[in-house]
């Protein structure tokens, strides 16, 4: 029983370090990556579609990216919809492949950028926290329904704050890395 319990909560604690890991890919560092495209929707014939299923996402060179969408027709798409999902990205027609280049990021842009992975890690440890509350509320809940030991909860218990420990130092090497990535020049 206890065991099961466990497992449940270390499944949800690295799914919540999994969403703080995808929000972090998010935020754009000054380096080209086509994580950043994942969430443009491109208009193809009415269907609001990912940019990834519409044509071939690239990295040209450490500042840009290059789009080569699969029906030429779709160049000009591709372009309005990268220019609608206002990210500060300034896309352009090159014959075939659409062009976008990551423009350096401003110190003041950089802090700000900073202030939101702090704020994603947070939200992380808050949820990894509540995961822990969670977990041992039900420890407690068992013992008295099911009958097993207080040392079997306790130790339990104990188990669940190493879980919690070790994830949320996760996020910070997350963030540590993060935070890295976004100060450099």
């Amino acid at each position: 029983m206890v065991r099961t319990v466990l497992k449940e909560a270390e499944d949800k604690m690295h799914k919540a370090i999994e969403v703080v890991r995808q929000e972090l890919v998010k935020i754009r560092t000054g380096k080209a990556t086509t994580a950043l495209l994942d969430t443009i929707k491109v208009d193809y014939y009415g269907t609001p579609t990912a940019l990834a299923h519409v044509g071939n996402l690239s990295v040209s060179d450490i500042h840009t990216l290059v789009i080569q969408p699969y029906e030429k027709g779709m160049v000009d798409h591709v372009v309005k919809a990268i220019q609608t999902a206002n990210m500060g990205l300034n896309p352009m027609k090159d014959g075939d492949v659409v062009r976008v280049p990551i423009p350096p990021l401003n110190e003041e842009r950089r802090k700000e950028l900073v202030k939101l992975t702090k704020k994603f890690g947070e939200d992380g440890k808050i949820a990894i926290r509540n995961i822990r509350r969670d977990t041992i509320e039900h420890l407690k809940k068992s013992e008295k329904a099911e009958h097993f030991p207080e040392d079997e909860r306790k130790r339990g218990e104990q188990e669940v704050q190493k879980m919690t420990d070790k994830a949320i130092k996760d996020i910070d090497s997350l963030l540590t890395q993060k935070e890295k990535e976004i100060m450099e020049v």
